[in-house]
């Protein structure tokens, strides 16, 4: 009979509980993925109790305030805490999203918090995004044009043209998107995924771009288009 076994380090064990200030009175539990690479310990689940009535609306708020005032150990990313940087992207619920825009109401019981899944982890909520940021390099995303803007002014755009950017420009290359799909999960090597093949698109469609071609023949490849 065939036995298969997971790599070591790949499943999660019970962690640390870290309770509340005595006298809270609206209390969640925070359950937050722990692992870090100095040690040779499976990752871990702690509980943290949260007092919400001191504490702001946001995951992101609770987890600034567990490392301020249970654990200053807890490592995760966040930098401008309005969903604009794509820093603080991690899983939560179930769904991959970013920590300053996801409401604490929103959950319903417990918080479940884990790094963005399928990506190595560098230390507890922190994803290693090397990969991510190579594969946005490959696709050089800036602007190339065959002449200079004339002297002075911009290059300009009709606002049907301009038009067409949007739903493109907004991505904030969180890779929320890129590390919810099954594609990229198995063929991160090749395949560049949602959020950096939006990046691509992007100046494909930019009027003031002169590479079209050329952006299109690096991407024909069946592995990093769609596979």
């Amino acid at each position: 009979m065939a036995e298969f076994t997971l790599p070591a380090h790949s499943k999660f064990t019970a962690g640390h509980s870290y309770k509340a200030s005595e006298g809270a009175s609206d209390v969640r539990v925070f359950q937050i993925y722990r692992w870090s690479p100095d040690d040779d310990e499976n990752p871990r689940l702690d509980s943290f109790e949260v007092d919400l009535d001191d504490c702001g609306p946001m995951v992101l708020d609770a987890l600034i305030k567990i490392k301020s005032e249970q654990d200053s150990t807890l490592t995760f990313r966040r930098s401008c805490r309005e969903g604009i940087c794509g820093s603080c992207s991690m899983n939560i619920d179930g769904t991959n999203t970013l920590a300053c825009l996801k409401s604490i109401k929103d959950v319903e019981g417990d918080v479940k918090i884990f790094p963005l899944p399928h990506m190595p982890v560098v230390k507890d909520l922190v994803p290693d995004l090397s990969n991510a940021y190579r594969q946005l390099a490959a696709i050089e995303p800036w602007l190339k044009a065959d002449e200079d803007a004339p002297e002075g002014e911009e290059r300009r755009q009709s606002p049907e043209q301009r038009e067409q950017l949007d739903g493109l420009w907004e991505c904030v290359l969180c890779f929320s998107c890129s590390t919810a799909c099954p594609s990229y999960w198995w063929n991160s090597e090749e395949y560049l995924g949602p959020a950096v093949l939006l990046q691509a698109y992007r100046w494909v469609a930019d009027s003031r771009d002169d590479k079209t071609d050329e952006r299109l023949d690096a991407l024909d490849d069946s592995f990093a288009l769609y596979r």
